[in-house]
């Protein structure tokens, strides 16, 4: 058999990788086509995903869901706190970690909540949880109190610590279920503004002024949110932020009638959609995270207006962004790895320890069928794309093998 071609794309990683010692190490002459052409990656890490364990078990485990994230070439990922019970204390984070030590096939970071049960009215136990944890975050509900974030991040300035902000104002909401434009419109759909995302982003970036709080923004949809962004950078503000894949592919004028297209925030104008294409490609928007948030089937078939919020999302997050924006020249792949690898490492402090290799010619076409996660929800059902990931490696164990 002759020689097989495999490249390194490592973006500006510094990572160098020894190509015929992974062949030989992971025997991989036999696996993949001396016909084709593979690149390897460094593992990516996202910082934002619902792994639903503790509580929530029947959406997903812990077990599904890395075994998920190993299929998209993920090697790290940080599971938000909504969870049952809240990861509040200590006592309540072992919960979890319990399940994580367990069940986990790579690498798991978990996120205590910023208020005790999310409920925004009293800090976590925050000095005992710094150490075990990535970062604070109230995921899934926006600090409705300016009193309580201002009190968390002069805590968490205290501690070093992040606070990675669900930014929504719930008064802003109506009872909205999808972006309040022309779509929600001609359909009769209660509406969510955009102001109801933007408005806390800036309450926040004046907290971080006010206390040096490191401050990280979860996945904004709006434009608004990237010019007060942009700006706040700019000042010297300690801010980063993601954005989502749908984000940066779909806009509300692409909506259908069904859950598979419900998610929070919901998917804006063609406008918002340019300017976080924009924020990416300016480095604005620091990373993307996928916000995978899996549900049940039978959850997500009761349409836009009675389907929970979320979407599946890491098992296809490199192919679609691979096909939709590198493959398309709106940004190339060092930048993509930038994105996906070494901006959310350095913000989180999260070493790298892995790698995955990829047919970027391969097509293949989005179906329930091909996902590990119990979700299997998303827009981009019957959608072909590129790039088939064959192995994926953490801390030099085989966690994907197609």
């Amino acid at each position: 058999m002759k020689d097989l071609n495999l490249k390194t794309v490592s973006g500006r990683s510094g990572i160098v990788f020894d190509v015929p010692s992974l062949v030989s190490t992971f025997s991989l002459s036999d696996k993949l086509d001396p016909n084709s052409s593979y690149v390897i990656l460094p593992g990516f890490l996202d910082v934002h995903v619902h792994l639903r364990e503790p509580g929530f078990s029947y959406k997903e485990t812990i077990k599904d869901g890395t075994r998920a994230c190993a299929h998209g070439g993920y090697t790290a990922v940080c599971p938000m706190p909504n969870l049952n019970p809240v990861p509040d204390s200590l006592e309540t984070l072992k919960v979890q970690e319990d399940i994580i030590e367990k069940d986990a096939c790579i690498h798991v970071y978990p996120y205590a909540s910023i208020t005790k049960g999310e409920a925004g009215a009293e800090l976590s136990d925050m000095e005992a949880l710094k150490s075990h944890v990535v970062a604070f975050s109230d995921d899934g509900r926006g600090v409705q109190s300016e009193e309580m974030m201002l009190e968390a991040m002069k805590k968490a300035k205290e501690l070093n610590a992040i606070i990675v902000a669900h930014c929504e104002v719930n008064e802003l909401l109506k009872r909205g279920y999808i972006h309040d434009g022309e779509y929600a419109k001609e359909h009769g759909h209660r509406g969510i503004c955009s102001e109801s995302e933007y408005a806390q982003i800036a309450r926040d970036i004046e907290l971080s002024r006010k206390t040096g709080c490191a401050y990280h923004v979860c996945h904004i949809s709006t434009k608004e949110s990237v010019e007060l962004i942009r700006k706040a950078k700019k000042e010297g503000v300690n801010i980063t932020c993601e954005t989502a894949p749908h984000y940066l592919i779909l806009d509300d004028s692409m909506l259908q009638e069904a859950g598979n297209w419900k998610m929070n925030p919901p998917l804006r104008s063609k406008e918002d959609k340019a300017a976080l294409i924009e924020g990416i490609q300016d480095g604005t928007i620091d990373m993307i995270a996928t916000d995978h948030a899996p549900h049940s089937e039978e959850e997500k078939s009761r349409g836009l207006e009675k389907s929970p919020f979320g979407i599946t999302g890491i098992e296809l997050a490199f192919p679609l962004l691979y096909t939709k924006l590198v493959k398309e020249g709106i940004i190339s792949m060092d930048k993509l790895i930038d994105l996906l690898v070494v901006n959310p490492r350095k913000r989180f402090g999260i070493p790298f320890d892995g790698f995955s290799i990829w047919n970027l010619d391969e097509e293949f076409v989005v179906s329930k069928e091909m996902f590990l996660s119990k979700g299997k929800a998303t827009p981009f059902l019957g959608e072909t794309l590129n790039a088939v990931n064959y192995l994926t490696v953490c801390n030099g164990e085989i966690v994907y093998k197609k």
